[in-house]
């Protein structure tokens, strides 16, 4: 029986990845899901670093899957990485976080190995993976239990991601955050605070999936709090398309990846400056 590839397959070839170094499955722990990807410009030296998170409802997702964005972002001189992180039902919140803190800290202390700069790392995600990058870079406890910090943070990107969204009403997303006691500790907007890495924050204004209040509440909550946010609404994107919008074929629809470098050549630039306090590659490699 002859089969057809999935969508994703499809997507996938869109790009290719040609001119690219790929490393695979490089673990940064230990677990069968504790493994990523990695994806640089063929010859690549002290490059900017993003570490890219997928979504998934935290329930489903693989990095392979994920080839199609990483490989466009490491084609404009980015070294990126995919990691996969571990799921429910196998584990809860918080440790979904924990993987996803050890992938960071792993990238930054191997930079140079895969022609990295460990001072200028950005964290990226969509959806769930939005939530999980934009958690690292507010609450700080996760980075420093692996021997880093917030602080070291270029940049973070999120797109479509749920940053507050209490009171939870789906059984299973109830189960996913039963772990604390104080279920705003769940939610990114608890940690809002002076002194946040410069964030980027888009959303599709089509998007029910994740509303896009999200993104509102939180970038209001981190602008009155001192830090630096910059926002997107695509009034014609839905919560998948925001993602697909980056690939050149449905470049027209959104500039969705022509916003995301301009944010990053910002704070590249020092534009955000004086939302970052200084670090040293000495600490950012710790």
């Amino acid at each position: 029986m002859i089969g057809f590839p999935r969508p994703v397959e499809v997507v996938n070839k869109l790009v290719g990845t040609g001119g690219l170094t790929v490393t695979r499955d490089v673990a940064y722990g230990g677990g069968e899901r504790v493994l990523l990807d990695v994806y640089r410009p063929t010859g690549a030296f002290a490059l900017p670093m993003i570490v890219f998170f997928y979504g998934g409802s935290w329930q489903w997702g693989a990095r392979a899957d994920y080839q199609f964005i990483a490989a466009l972002l490491a084609k404009r001189g980015f070294v990126v990485a995919v990691p996969d992180y571990r799921l429910y039902p196998e584990v809860k919140f918080p440790d979904f976080l924990t993987d996803c803190a050890a992938a960071v800290a792993y990238m930054m202390k191997n930079a140079a190995a895969f022609g990295g700069d460990a001072g200028q790392v950005f964290l990226a995600g969509h959806s769930a993976g939005a939530y999980n990058a934009v958690s690292l870079a507010l609450n700080g406890a996760y980075l420093e239990f692996q021997g880093t910090s917030p602080d070291a943070l270029a940049g973070v990107v999120g797109l479509s991601g749920p940053y507050d969204f209490l009171p939870l009403r789906d059984p299973v997303i109830k189960d996913i955050f039963s772990a604390p006691d104080d279920i705003r500790l769940t939610q990114p907007i608890t940690f809002a605070r002076d002194g946040a890495p410069p964030m980027f924050l888009a959303h599709g204004g089509r998007d029910v999936t994740v509303l896009p209040r999200n993104m509102t509440a939180l970038a209001a909550r981190l602008r009155a709090a001192g830090s630096v946010v910059e926002t997107r609404i695509y009034p014609k994107l839905g919560h998948v398309g925001i993602l697909l919008a980056a690939l050149p074929v449905f470049a027209w629809r959104a500039p969705v990846l022509g916003d995301v470098l301009g944010f990053i050549a910002g704070c590249r630039a020092g534009d955000h400056a004086a939302a970052r306090p200084e670090v040293s590659a000495a600490v950012a490699r710790r």
